[in-house]
């Protein structure tokens, strides 16, 4: 039987090497220490960085854009889709639409940026007296060229409504996965923006987080003919994958699937990230953060975004963040207000 390991990568550098219809997957981790009065980090500890472009991880974490509070400050979109699903710590998010949000701690925003939108997500360090780890995905999925100019839209898709599936197997080991995007058995998460090429029915696109304690088994569904899928092994030890493949950690494989495939954690258990979609299979043209088929769209976007600003930037600051009080929230661009489920208008301030 050949493996159901297609092809193997180093996970090493970011950003992680993607399949159509993704473009892009990075995992930020950042060890941030106790936030001050700014929301960033003491002065003290930006000495020796590149402040406005630091990937350099000292001290175990990054300002990355940002100058005071870390994140990325406004910046454009257009052609595609942004998926930041976060694990630990809060964004900040505010956009050109006028639409402002705060989420974190396992909720999920869905972006569509389609014919355009600016947007700042901004990292405040919320704990003064403790420290505020950090860590999320970025995922940029494609858009096909009949929707690369639809209008910008965002779903935010809070935690509470995530599936997170606990499995036992015989030996009583647990994987645990969390379901942003794609169903599986019974289990369906929350929808992404109308727009997004995930909404359409046939295209099996699906995100999810896999962690399996150590020695657990778990058997991978299969997915439809022509779907690839992607296996990123990010923390823990190896996982092997059907009867004589391992898939060691720091290592990313495109992986069979139109067959179960048995995963087994090592003694040490995994954590991976699945993407898996049918591919757009169109031309891409990328330059910065615009994704479309051609030079020509890509010299339009520059045109448009020079001419428009894409709505114009409404904020006095390039990186606004939320303040010290407020909790998880979405302001829509109309003022709307959307809370978590559970949550009342008192926990925002």
């Amino acid at each position: 039987m050949p493996s159901p390991l297609l092809h193997s990568f180093a996970l090493h550098a970011m950003p992680w090497k993607t399949f159509d219809p993704f473009l892009f997957c990075v995992h930020h981790n950042d060890a941030y220490p106790k936030g001050n009065e700014a929301l960033g980090p003491a002065p003290d500890t930006r000495i020796g960085r590149n402040i406005g472009a630091d990937f350099s991880g000292k001290d175990g974490w990054n300002m990355y854009h940002g100058d005071t509070v870390p994140g990325f400050p406004q910046h454009p979109h257009r052609g595609f889709e942004t998926v930041t699903f976060v694990r630990r710590g809060f964004v900040d998010h505010s956009d050109s639409l006028r639409a402002t949000a705060r989420y974190g701690a396992g909720d999920t925003q869905w972006l569509t940026a389609g014919a355009g939108i600016v947007h700042a997500e901004m990292f405040p360090l919320l704990h003064s007296e403790a420290a505020n780890p950090m860590e999320l995905f970025q995922i940029w999925l494609n858009l096909p060229r009949v929707d690369k100019m639809t209008d910008p839209n965002f779903a935010m898709l809070w935690a509470e409504d995530i599936p997170v599936i606990e499995f036992a197997d015989n030996d009583g080991q647990i994987t645990t996965v969390t379901i942003v995007a794609g169903p599986l058995h019974e289990n369906i998460p929350p929808s992404p923006p109308p727009g997004s090429w995930a909404a359409r029915p046939d295209t099996d696109v699906a995100i999810w987080r896999i962690a399996m304690t150590p020695g657990a088994r778990w058997s991978l569904p299969p997915a439809a003919d022509g779907t690839l899928r992607t296996l990123y092994n990010f923390e823990g030890g190896s996982v092997s994958v059907g009867n004589d493949a391992q898939l060691d950690h720091g290592m990313g494989a495109m992986v069979a699937c139109t067959e179960p495939i048995e995963l087994v954690a090592s003694s040490q258990g995994a954590t991976l990230l699945m993407l898996q979609g049918r591919p757009i299979n169109e031309p891409v043209a990328q330059y910065g953060p615009f994704v479309m088929n051609d030079r020509a769209g890509i010299e339009q976007a520059y045109a448009d975004y020079q001419r428009t600003q894409f709505g114009g930037w409404p904020w006095a600051d390039d990186a606004p963040n939320h303040g010290a009080t407020l909790g998880r929230f979405v302001r829509r661009p109309d003022g709307a207000l959307e809370l978590p489920p559970g949550s009342t208008a008192e926990t925002i301030g």
